[in-house]
């Protein structure tokens, strides 16, 4: 068998291809967008709420007037539109709006900013923006703020039920209230889970009087649920709300007994169960607190 010798110049050669033999076909070199991708996202209630975005900078331009023209279409960030998601009805700038996925493009003004959300979420930008696919326009006044290099979304102002979808870039403040009729939705949800519950199970119309004492609503249908889950087995959980119950009621007597009967049962439980909330509520009950 002959050997071939590979000489200086040919081995240089086959050295400078092997790298390039290597990769992949297809691949390509991924570098950084000079606007950075961004999601935020906050639950309020049980809906989620997901804004995806790229983040331009200010980099020493000027913004407003300037880089972003006034009274045009804007969306909203860089490279593609800016999306919206919901995953239950909410009301938008006071209207309702159901869920989905919306391009949220806006158009900016000197002193008020028409804030837009799109049918069609798959955009580059604003350039196919068809605003005959519009599903809302709100009006929100912008206001001055602190310096902001990189344009930032966020969820401010958070209560049970409601926040602000905030825009901040260079020096500018623009906020969208957002509400969402958590009660509704926690009520409904509950309903079809204590039908659909199994004739052993305690927990969950538990869970759907917990929500209606916590939140002092429904609370004649609560009181059904809790008696429901009582009926099925008296656990620490359900016989600890049902003193609360009786206290909220002004039955003091009846409230102690419970919380009695609530604390031996979750002790004598075989899931190490923590009684010592309620044994503190049961000694305040008793001094009279």
């Amino acid at each position: 068998m002959r050997i071939r010798r590979l000489y200086p110049t040919t081995l240089a050669a086959a050295l400078a291809v092997a790298p390039l033999l290597a990769v992949p076909a297809g691949a390509q070199l991924k570098v950084p967008r000079p606007s950075p991708n961004a999601v935020v996202k906050q639950t309020i209630g049980i809906t989620d709420l997901t804004v995806t975005y790229s983040r331009p900078g200010v980099k020493g331009r000027v913004i407003w007037g300037g880089l972003v023209p006034y009274d045009k279409p804007w969306r909203t960030g860089a490279n593609e539109a800016t999306t919206f998601t919901t995953t239950d009805e909410i009301h938008f700038g006071g209207k309702p709006l159901a869920a989905g996925t919306y391009s949220l493009l806006t158009i900016p003004g000197k002193d008020e900013w028409t804030v837009v959300l799109n049918g069609e979420k798959d955009l580059w930008g604003a350039y196919e923006y068809k605003p005959e696919k519009d599903v809302m326009r709100i009006k929100v006044a912008p206001v001055a703020a602190e310096a902001q290099e990189w344009m930032a979304f966020g969820f401010e102002d958070l209560t049970v039920n409601s926040a602000n979808l905030v825009l901040r870039w260079e020096k500018l403040r623009l906020a969208i209230p957002i509400a969402v009729d958590v009660n509704t939705m926690v009520l409904a949800n509950a309903r079809t889970a204590v039908v659909a519950a199994k004739p052993d199970d305690w927990r969950t119309p538990y869970q759907a009087a917990n929500f209606c004492f916590s939140s002092d609503v429904a609370m004649d249908e609560g009181k059904k649920w809790l008696d429901k889950s009582l009926a099925v087995e008296q656990t620490f959980q359900n016989l600890t709300l049902l003193a609360k119950w009786h206290m909220k009621a002004g039955r003091k007597q009846d409230a102690i007994a419970t919380a009695e009967k609530a604390v031996t049962t979750g002790k004598a439980s075989k899931d190490k169960i923590d009684t010592e909330a309620t044994e503190k509520l049961l000694a305040d009950w008793k001094a009279g607190k």
